[in-house]
């Protein structure tokens, strides 16, 4: 049963309505109850109704009749369980379904359904937890404050005595918490089925018995009803005190509703009799203060109305950078302060259309210096164009420094891609000038006859056409030098005017913090003096909210008037404190003469600052790079020049046609010249190096053909047989091992009378080589000498020597794995022996692989160690070769087992032929490989082929069905297994070979 506020009335009509059977009775009058509260409902008689001893009761219960709206199913407030558990019925009737749709509805489990969540105790955890601290208080209040009826001590303990003797008749079966008819003990004790007939048959004696116990039942029931009612009557005081309550709340509210209507009507006679008054005085101050703006602005416009006439004479001395500025603020002006000025609707594209005519005369203006400082004369001065003597120093100092800072503040940052275009064209005039001038001193050429200056060039000889490349060289070393200067008169301005922004800011944030604590200082003294006058700007706020605007903006606007005055004051300070460096570089004191009285009069919070016209820190710092990038193309112009007159020479062949000397003094000259633009530019500029290198590339591949052609002829006449070592070889080989990478000196006399050995000693291992191979080391010899004598050649030379030793490795190949001997020089066949002479001769080229590899490597730059790469893939391949070479005497071997072991059988005598024939051609093997391949290479040789025997003895004895059970076959096969072992480990190095033959039987599972 609920308990609570809605509960109440129904218990107290209940108390008032009800008779004997304790049922509750539905009010008759509901007219008097307040209009604010609906009594609830009672449910209609929705269950079948049997008869407990009482008709009247049921008769008198609630009905749908008596209710003042027609009853529908929309009404109900009661659950279908409410409805079955339903307290009037004497039991729950177990029909309840079946009697209605039939028998074959019955009770079935329900689903659990999927769309619901499975809720358990720790769902409600979070509200517990929420609501333990209001259920503590609300514990704590029940016990201080207790309720009316506990003060009457005697009343209490009489109803509780009356209360306990009435449910004292109640057995105490029913009040146990384990109370359920489930149980049958229970069941049997609530109705004792020993007083009704087990025959089945009913009597008059069943009857009585039933209707007794249905009484006694009701009679218990009855009890606690009314207990239960009484329990409910104790709280209907505490709700005829909540609504006393509520009528006292409404009276208050009723004389707060009138004090406030007086409030409200003495609020607006102040604002009628005191505040009309004053607001009238702040309009009016507010309307002054919008005359002096007006007189200000129409002074600020006398004053942007002079600055046309202005601009046009700061052009005519050529001040672009006042003008720039002048016009900067007047743009600012405009924007900010005159906005929306009739007059000067066409001022603005006026100003754009002056300052786009500015960037032009400053564009045309530095490419005539540019084009000018590039191609005067080399027999002056270095310097840039405003420090050579003779020239007018009143108008052209500082002319390069002006227009660059001009340039600058308009953000014209590719100003400098047109210094890079002048600057092609003046390099592609040296070398003409140069030319022109060595072929007017030649009488030998017609200048008429031949025009081009290529073939003048060819015209000349070795010693007219070096002459001519040192001028050309010397005059590009003027020309970068002279460059260099200019450049770095530019990276000065660049770096002033990058200082500059960095000194102006850090001098902004320094006044902004004085000013911060200045104002501080003033909010402080305001405070103490109270509140006698007004702020700035407290008059037009209060003015503004008066009139019906928003007070945010209001402060807005007073914020940024305020913050306007700020900058102006942070600006003013910063100018008079010189920190415009920059401008002071580049302006003549006639120019700022001539722009004080325009500038005094425009406003200078409203300017902008120069920092805000320069560009970032990061577009300088980019331009700084770029002026670096130019020195950079310069110089690489200047090779590439040169460049062209190397090759407008090596067109007709005549340079591959020098002599070493000669050929020596131009990659002297061409060095000595790259490194002065090295030093000059600090750059490695390569183009020019690059074509001295072509053409020493023509030399190498004559030199490369050469070799390659010997060493094909020697190898198509090699007959792949071991050649003894003459001395001089060996004398060559212990000079690389000594570290000596270069062809040796002619031999001493007592050398010639040393007799030749059979094998070549490299440190410490014995190679038997073939001819071909020494030959081969003595021409890789002359490769590293020649890059030696000639490192510019060293990547070509490094190509050429991997082409030659992948030609030996392929030639090699096709030859003797390939079989192509037997074609090219008649051998009969291709013998192991053959297969391990060549494999050693492999390995020896290998050895020396790394060495030549470090040797070049010393004569690469860093960025050029890639072509090193070649080196690994010919040792990869030489590898690979090495592989197959052993792969094919092993498979020599095999293919021989597999012949044999085919014809094996298990019978004496022992041991048997096919072993003996096995164990013969493994000493052929051995002898003949054992003298050429070091004895570790022969053991792993010798191990590949015992595998390749075992495989095919067990594949032949699982074919023939022999295991190892202990039985005559099985010792038949171990007879021979042991004449094999003892054969193979008695060969030469062979002893201590780990043969593992039980791999030969089956694993048993």
């Amino acid at each position: 049963m609920a308990s609570g506020p809605g509960s109440s009335p129904m218990a107290q009509s209940s108390m008032a309505g009800s008779g004997a059977d304790g049922f509750f009775r539905k009010p008759k009058d509901l007219a008097g109850s307040s209009r604010y509260y609906r009594p609830p409902r009672s449910l209609p008689d929705v269950c079948p109704k049997e008869p407990t001893g009482d008709a009247r009761g049921l008769c008198e219960g609630p009905s749908v009749v008596l209710d003042q709206h027609q009853w529908t199913v929309y009404n109900s407030k009661v659950n279908l369980p409410a409805a079955l558990n339903d307290p009037r019925l004497s039991k729950r009737e177990s029909d309840f379904f079946t009697k209605t749709w039939g028998l074959d509805f019955t009770e079935t489990e329900v689903m659990p359904s999927f769309y619901l969540p499975n809720i358990t105790a720790e769902h409600f955890s979070a509200y517990l937890q929420d609501t333990a601290q209001r259920e503590k208080i609300h514990e704590r209040c029940k016990n201080i404050c207790p309720s009316k009826d506990d003060l009457s001590l005697s009343s209490i303990t009489n109803n509780h005595d009356k209360a306990k003797e009435e449910l004292e008749q109640v057995p105490k079966i029913f009040m146990r918490p384990d109370f359920v008819l489930n149980d049958p003990a229970t069941f049997n004790a609530v109705l004792p089925w020993s007083h009704f007939s087990v025959a089945g048959g009913k009597n008059s004696r069943d009857g009585a018995s039933s209707r007794l116990l249905q009484e006694k039942l009701s009679h218990y029931l009855d009890i606690v009803e009314v207990s239960i009612a009484r329990q409910i009557s104790l709280r209907s005081e505490a709700f005829f005190h909540a609504m006393s309550s509520q009528h006292e709340l409404q009276d208050r509210l009723r004389e707060t509703e009138v004090a406030v209507v007086k409030l409200r009507a003495r609020t607006a006679a102040m604002q009628r009799v005191m505040c009309r008054g004053p607001l009238l005085a702040l309009r009016d101050a507010v309307t002054r203060s919008n005359c002096a703006k007006l007189h200000g602005k129409l002074k600020l416009m006398a004053a942007v109305q002079q600055t046309q006439p202005t601009v046009q004479l700061l052009l005519s001395t050529s001040e672009f950078v006042g003008a720039l500025e002048l016009i900067a603020t007047t743009k600012e002006v405009l924007q900010q302060e005159l906005q929306g000025i009739h007059s000067f609707r066409h001022l603005g594209s006026q100003l754009c259309e002056m300052e786009k005519l500015i960037d032009k005369m400053m564009v045309a203006d530095f490419t005539t210096y540019s084009r000018s400082d590039l191609n005067r004369s080399f027999e002056d001065d270095s310097q840039v164009l405003e420090k050579v003597p003779n020239r007018k120093p009143a108008n052209e100092k500082d002319r390069l420094q002006s227009l660059v800072f001009g340039l600058l503040r308009q953000r014209k940052l590719d100003f400098l891609d047109i210094y890079s275009e002048e600057m092609m064209q003046s390099a592609k005039g040296i070398v003409r000038q140069c030319v022109l001038r060595s072929v007017s001193q030649i009488e030998e050429i017609d200048t008429d006859a031949v025009v081009k200056l290529q073939d003048q060039m060819r015209l000349m000889t070795f010693a007219q056409w070096f002459d001519l490349l040192q001028n050309v060289f010397e005059h590009f070393v003027l020309f970068l030098t002279r460059i260099k200067a200019t450049l770095n008169v530019i990276r000065n301005v660049v770096l002033e005017v990058l200082d500059s922004c960095q000194r102006n800011r850090l001098v902004d944030a320094s006044s902004a913090a004085a000013h911060g604590n200045c104002g501080e200082n003033e909010d402080e003294d305001e405070e103490d003096s109270g509140s006698s006058g007004l702020r700035p700007g407290e008059a037009e706020l209060a003015y503004l909210t008066h009139e019906g605007l928003f007070i945010s903006d209001a402060l807005n606007e007073a914020e940024r008037r305020s913050s306007t005055a700020v900058q102006a004051k942070a600006q003013t300070r910063a100018e008079t404190s010189g920190s415009d460096s920059a401008s002071g570089t580049t302006e003549s004191s006639s120019s700022r003469e001539q722009t004080s009285n325009t500038t005094s009069s425009l406003p200078t919070g409203g300017t902008i600052s120069i920092e805000d016209l320069m560009p970032s820190d990061l577009e300088l710092g980019r331009v700084a790079n770029n002026i670096q990038e130019l020195l950079y193309t310069a110089s690489d112009i200047s090779h590439d020049r040169c460049v062209k007159v190397l090759l407008a020479k090596a067109k007709d062949g005549s340079l591959e046609r020098l002599s070493s000397a000669e050929f020596v003094c131009v990659s002297r000259a061409v060095e000595g010249f790259v490194k002065d633009t090295e030093a000059l530019c600090s750059r490695r500029s390569v183009s020019l190096r690059g074509a001295l290198q072509s053409q020493a590339n023509r030399f190498v591949h004559r030199f490369h053909e050469e070799r390659k052609t010997k060493l094909s002829l020697l190898l198509d006449t090699e007959r792949w047989k071991q050649a003894e070592v003459p001395a001089e070889f060996q004398h060559l080989v212990d000079s690389i091992a000594d570290g000596h990478i270069t062809l040796p000196e002619r031999k001493p006399a007592g050398t010639e009378d040393k007799k030749p050995s059979d094998f070549l000693l490299v440190d410490g291992q014995k190679y038997a080589v073939v001819g071909t191979v020494l030959l081969l080391i003595r021409i890789f010899l002359e490769y590293c000498q020649c890059v030696n004598d000639i490192p510019s050649i060293t990547t070509d030379m490094l190509t050429r020597l991997s082409d030659l030793l992948k030609h030996f490795n392929s030639r090699s190949c096709q030859l003797v794995l390939g079989a192509g001997a037997l074609q090219v020089v008649g051998l009969k066949t291709i013998t192991t022996k053959n297969l391990a002479l060549v494999s050693r001769c492999l390995q020896l080229v290998v050895h020396y692989i790394p060495i030549i590899r470090a040797h070049f490597e010393t004569k690469l730059q860093p960025k050029q160690y890639s072509v090193l790469r070649h080196f690994d893939h010919i040792t990869k391949d030489y590898n690979d070769h090495i592989a197959e070479i052993s792969a094919k005497l092993v498979a020599i071997m095999d293919g021989l087992f597999e012949k044999v072991l085919s014809k094996y059988e298990v019978k004496a005598p022992m041991p048997s032929l096919c072993f003996r024939n096995v164990c013969k051609q493994m000493a052929k093997m051995h002898e003949a490989i054992y003298e050429l391949l070091p004895e570790e290479q022969t053991q792993m040789l010798f191990l590949r082929i015992n595998a390749s025997f075992k495989m095919h003895l067990k594949r032949q004895l699982s074919r023939l069905g022999v295991i190892n059970d202990g039985g005559p076959q099985h010792g038949l096969v171990v007879v021979d297994v042991a004449f094999y072992t003892e054969n193979v480990q008695a060969l030469r190095s062979l002893e201590r070979l780990d043969l593992n033959m039980p791999e030969i039987w089956e694993q048993k599972r």
